[in-house]
């Protein structure tokens, strides 16, 4: 049976990925706080495991070739900005010192470019109760990702908008531009997004480097939504 570790898999974004992996007929195992909180499935192993102890984290990840990491210390946690990068931090590490061959990193679409020189957190759009979380991430990307050359990783941005929808599998995706729909919106079903997620864990078609999501068309999901809402930039 194909295996697959995933962090943080009872989030928003980590629940969707690892119903996708079990649909793939994938054996998970879902590194979280609490196991409680998993899918009764027989093929999930939950570990409970926190992420600054990146020794536990590595027993965890050992044995493991692909590694997912939906890790988020929390939107309303105060903290968010120096745990989000101590923490990943760790998660590299931790897969480095595991031996894992690739980790697929959940992204987000702050950092996405809306205009030559101009990225997505800069345009003033973004909550500023969470842009320290926005800034974080992106820095995931910027300052740490670049300095690891023993690791096969990749930084996957959703949509500005990640909402709950169908799997449809008609998107498209791109490199470091936000990708907008006919209607200028920038949107994603977590659906999509995972399913692209675990087809990018399947085919390895991106070595060290970001990529990103997004309808072309209106959005399928909720075709009467458009433009990117401040209120609920889930995918930044």
């Amino acid at each position: 049976m194909k295996k697959i570790a995933i962090i943080g898999a009872t989030g928003f974004v980590g629940s969707a990925i690892t119903a996708e992996a079990l649909s793939r007929g994938y054996r998970v195992r879902a590194i979280v706080r609490d196991r409680g909180r998993l899918p009764a499935d027989n093929n999930i192993e939950g570990v409970e495991c926190d992420i600054a102890d990146t020794d536990s984290l590595i027993d965890a990840l050992r044995g493991y070739e692909t590694v997912i990491s939906a890790y988020n210390p929390g939107w309303s946690n105060p903290d968010i900005y120096e745990q989000t990068l101590s923490g990943y931090r760790s998660i590299v590490r931790a897969a480095i010192e595991a031996r894992t061959q690739r980790l697929l990193i959940v992204g987000g679409a702050g950092s996405l470019y809306v205009e030559p020189g101009r990225m997505l957190m800069d345009t003033g759009t973004i909550p500023p109760e969470i842009l320290p979380g926005v800034r974080s991430l992106a820095r995931v990307y910027t300052d740490i990702l670049p300095e690891v050359d023993t690791l096969d990783w990749v930084f996957f941005c959703p949509a500005a908008r990640l909402q709950h929808g169908s799997r449809t599998g008609n998107y498209r995706t791109g490199r470091d531009e936000i990708i907008l729909n006919v209607k200028g919106d920038s949107v994603i079903s977590v659906e999509d997004y995972a399913k692209e997620m675990l087809d990018e864990a399947e085919t390895k078609r991106h070595h060290r480097e970001r990529f990103t999501i997004g309808y072309k068309d209106e959005d399928p999901t909720h075709p009467r939504k458009h433009g990117v809402d401040p209120s609920i930039l889930d995918g930044i």
